[in-house]
């Protein structure tokens, strides 16, 4: 049963915008933080950003200026607002959350499918 949900990617010219969103549910959105990672061809996975439940946000240094990870509180959808994309962008996007169900229970995460973003003219 897949628990995060991504969409948005797609195809889109140098210079462009794009929106990815991440459903998922309550108990989940509520969790300690969620993120964006991406992975390219033939490189490893790599964090673009992260929202922490109280909302405090944290971007790797080739976003900063250019993405925005925002969350829904009431519809329970985290985005990331990409602009002036560039074809170095181009890679599967991953939304990622980490929950801690008690005090004494280990994190889990939870990892979506991905989605595709290709940036190119």
């Amino acid at each position: 049963q897949v628990q995060v949900v991504e969409s948005g990617g797609g195809l889109v010219q140098p210079g462009g915008s794009l929106r990815l969103s991440c459903e998922t549910s309550r108990r989940i959105f509520n969790g300690n933080k969620m993120a964006w990672y991406r992975q390219a061809p033939g490189k490893q996975r790599e964090l673009v950003a992260t929202i922490t439940s109280g909302g405090s946000t944290h971007y790797a240094d080739f976003v900063k200026g250019r993405f925005t990870i925002s969350r829904d509180v009431l519809k329970n959808i985290m985005y990331l607002q990409m602009s002036s994309l560039k074809p170095e962008d181009t890679a599967i996007y991953y939304c990622y959350a980490q929950t801690t169900p008690c005090i004494e229970c280990r994190t889990i995460d939870y990892w979506g499918q991905g989605t595709q973003v290709t940036v190119s003219s």
